[in-house]
Order: structure tokens, then sequence, then C-alpha cells
């Protein structure tokens, strides 16, 4: 599971989310993808931080696949303008405890 902590730029929330929708399908066709979630920070002045988290089937399909691609120059350039700071990501495997 591919996770990053995504802070926009306070006041292009809108703009991000109508580029996310742009470059949604870029990921979705990628070798291994299998699902992604974006949501939206519920805490009092966080409105501009999302969580977006990415499932794949291997790490390999996102590190060497996705981030190899074509499509993922495209990803950055539709959304890495309304990062700040940059997010860092960070791949988690399967969960070890659940309730």
């Amino acid at each position: 599971m591919e996770s990053a902590r995504l802070d926009v730029l306070s006041g292009r929330e809108e703009d991000f989310l109508a580029a996310f929708t742009e470059a949604r399908p870029l990921i979705a066709v990628q070798p291994g993808f299998r699902s992604l979630e974006l949501r939206r920070c519920l805490d009092e002045g966080r409105g501009s931080r999302f969580l977006l988290q990415v499932e794949w089937e291997t790490l390999a399909d996102h590190t060497e696949g996705f981030r190899r691609s074509a499509e993922y120059e495209r990803w950055r350039t539709l959304l890495h303008p309304y990062y700040s700071p940059f997010p860092e990501v960070e791949h988690y495997g399967e969960p070890v405890l659940t309730a």
C-alpha cells in the first residue's frame, strides 16, 4: 500500500481536485494497480491536507512501473504544482494487527 500525505497550497484545493480527476485514469491503467482512495483531512485548519492511498500488486509496480512510465510524467505535470511541501511517499505491507 502506497500512502502519501498531500499538503495542497491553500486556496488551490478545488483546482487540485479537478486536476486529480484528470490524473486518476493515468494511474488506473498501470499494470499492478488495484485501487486508490483520496481523502480530505477533517481536522480544523487542515482542509488543504489530503491522504492518498494506492494499492498495488507489488512495490515494483509503483516504484519501477508507474514511476518510469510516460503516464507518470503527465501525472507529475498535473499534480506536483499543487504540493507544498512535496509529499513523502511510504509503502506499507499487510496488516500486522486488526480490530
